[in-house]
């Protein structure tokens, strides 16, 4: 559960800030908020934080991915290449902006792989989105650099991978723009609520820009009488979550702390586990440890060993059966039912290219999430609770 573990009085207090004011928008009212600008701070702690330039609060990740997607003027008979494990927002978020995406597989990482990027490429790609699945960096060295040989931009998805880091430079700082979840499931929460990223004044501004109606956010005008470049949308982050936010990056540092000292002790119990191997991780120091992800040699043996421990009371998830997080589950995806009856923007006739979806595609994801477990990793594990996934795991493997 990560930062929802730690709501409190940090919180409590900033949200009472915002409260006070009776202001809750983050735009105007100026003499009303008193001084109280909590998204704009929060955005300023965060881009601080991560070591990017320009920071945009939205109010979700999943529309960080669309105005994102906007802001490089991906649309309509474009292609992006997205792993086939993710979360099903990145796929839909593409499909939002009228491009289409192209399913490529993942490497021992469980993220995007690198070689298969370039093989999915065609005269359509115009974007690539590595998302850093379960915490942990992708490979996005060598993905950044292939994107560059072919003049592609690249669009990070480290939703789940906040305070994650890549040879000591934090995640979603690599591509022309990254993105950040707050959902109350995320490393920092929110409740709702997500991030972008980017070192481009060019970018940033048309993000701030399509996320509030085109508004150019002019400081010298009044916000509704300011002149407009774009047409937008209303994506805009509240001052209650950049309250939130702004109490829950303080604990950052000590969350990731706490989640890497309770998975070491974990997988050194797991490592006694005969046959048990574990996720190749790109950089261990950058990881995030919010998931301990473990494999068996065959996926049968996988699924024994899951039922083992769930007799235990020690969860697993296999993201293979995962309905939202692996794209053959995802079967009104398959069947392209998009939200208006044109099914659009499969059928859209500026679209020339062909994409299919079929398992044949990925053969390292079929393999790899069928016999890799993922467990979660709380911040707040006392020795009872540890000593007792320990004695769960320990007896499961005596079953199998």
């Amino acid at each position: 559960m990560a930062g929802a573990e730690l709501i409190g009085k940090e919180e409590i207090k900033e949200v009472m800030e915002v409260l006070e004011t009776g202001v809750l928008m983050r735009y105007g009212l100026d003499k009303e908020r008193r001084g109280v600008y909590k998204v704009r701070e929060f955005e300023e702690a965060f881009a601080k934080y991560c070591g990017a330039r320009y920071s945009l609060g939205v109010t979700s990740g999943s529309s960080a991915l669309k105005v994102s997607l906007t802001a490089l003027d991906v649309g309509p008979g474009d292609e992006v290449i997205v792993p086939a494990f993710t979360f099903i927002a990145t796929y839909e978020a593409v499909l939002e902006v009228g491009a289409i995406p192209v399913a490529a597989d993942i490497d021992e990482t469980l993220n995007l792989d690198p070689e298969d990027v370039e093989r999915k490429l065609t005269s359509y790609t115009k974007c690539v989105i590595p998302v850093h699945m379960c915490g942990a960096p992708a490979k996005v060295d060598r993905i950044v650099a292939a994107a560059k040989r072919h003049n592609l931009l690249v669009l990070e998805d480290n939703a789940q991978g906040c305070g994650a880091s890549f040879r000591g430079k934090k995640l979603g700082t690599f591509g022309d723009m990254g993105i950040f979840s707050f959902d109350y499931y995320k490393t920092v929460t929110t409740g709702e609520g997500g991030m972008v990223l980017t070192d481009s004044k060019a970018l940033y501004d048309r993000a701030d820009w399509y996320h509030d109606h085109g508004h150019d956010h002019d400081p010298a005008v009044s916000r509704a009488m300011e002149g407009r470049t774009i047409l937008g949308f209303n994506y805009r982050m509240n001052e209650l979550q950049g309250a939130l936010g702004l109490a829950q990056l303080r604990k950052l540092d000590h969350i990731v702390a706490e989640q890497k000292k309770n998975k070491v002790a974990i997988k050194e119990t797991l490592t006694a586990v005969k046959g048990v191997g574990f996720r190749e991780l790109a950089d261990p120091d950058g990881d995030s440890a919010t998931f301990l992800a473990f494999n068996m040699p065959e996926e049968a043996r996988a699924k024994r060993l899951q039922r083992a421990l769930g007799a235990e009371g020690v969860d697993t998830v296999c993201y293979k059966d995962n309905l939202w997080h692996y794209l053959p589950n995802w079967e009104h995806f398959l069947a392209k039912s998009t939200a208006n009856s044109k099914r659009y923007p499969f059928a859209d006739p500026s679209y020339k290219g062909k994409v299919t979806y079929d398992r044949s595609g990925f053969p390292k994801a079929e393999d790899l999430l069928g016999r890799t477990l993922v467990m979660g990793i709380n911040v707040k594990m006392p020795t009872e609770r540890l000593d007792a996934v320990r004695r769960g795991i320990e007896k499961a493997a005596k079953a199998l």
